[in-house]
């Protein structure tokens, strides 16, 4: 009776120690989808670097009569807020990779550049900047974006878009500058009616106003770089 009920037990064609070993199974639970980073995430990525850069920018444009010392490290806390504001990486973010982040990129190899001296025809942190000589750098090192090697040869770049009204200018676009309109001049727009350039000799990489003072009267226009 006993091998009976052994036999009624256990499945037909499987024996006591299949038996067992399919008791003693845990299933895994099927791991969830990741959820796709949230507009919102995005947008308050997108907030903060421009609160951060907006209260940046009246100290920087400021900051001539400061000593290069205390220049440089005012200029580094802020923009370390700036990146910290896009620091997302625990949500899974890539920054690069949100809307509008090949701009925030020009942005800060921009500003990152604060303080270098301007040299004539110069193209690197090394050796300083002339105006274009800094443009260049900017977009080559951030992007991978080559540009022509002078303000003018810029200003007729035939796949950039023109932009004819100061007031239509966006973060990230080329601002050139000249008289009788000659183009002489180019710096990169960092938004607030300011832009950030090489001035010239004795002078260092800094933000001047668009809309008032020496450059304002010698702006031209603008110009979009396809990213």
């Amino acid at each position: 009776m006993a091998a009976i009920a052994q036999a009624q037990t256990a499945p037909a064609g499987v024996d006591a120690a299949s038996t067992q070993a399919s008791a003693d199974v845990v299933v895994s639970p099927t791991p969830a989808p990741s959820k796709p980073v949230s507009t919102s995430v995005k947008e308050k990525a997108a907030e903060a670097a421009t609160a951060t850069l907006s209260a940046l920018l009246p100290r920087l444009a400021a900051s001539d009569t400061l000593p290069l010392v205390d220049r440089s490290a005012m200029v580094a806390g802020d923009i370390s807020k700036l990146l910290a504001a896009y620091d997302l990486s625990k949500e899974g973010v890539v920054v690069q990779e949100q809307q509008g982040g090949k701009v925030q990129a020009v942005l800060q190899r921009a500003l990152a550049l604060m303080g270098t001296p301007y040299r004539w025809g110069g193209t690197s942190p090394d050796s300083g900047f002339d105006c274009s000589g800094l443009v260049g750098y900017v977009f080559r090192t951030a992007l991978g974006i080559e540009l022509p090697r002078v303000s003018r040869d810029m200003a007729s770049k035939a796949d950039a878009e023109l932009v004819a009204a100061r007031e239509e200018l966006r973060q990230g676009d080329l601002v050139f500058f000249g008289l009788k309109g000659r183009v002489n001049h180019v710096g990169i727009y960092v938004g607030e009616g300011r832009f950030l350039h090489s001035p010239s000799r004795g002078k260092d990489v800094r933000v001047d106003s668009l809309l008032t003072g020496y450059w304002a009267n010698r702006y031209l226009s603008g110009r979009r770089v396809a990213m």
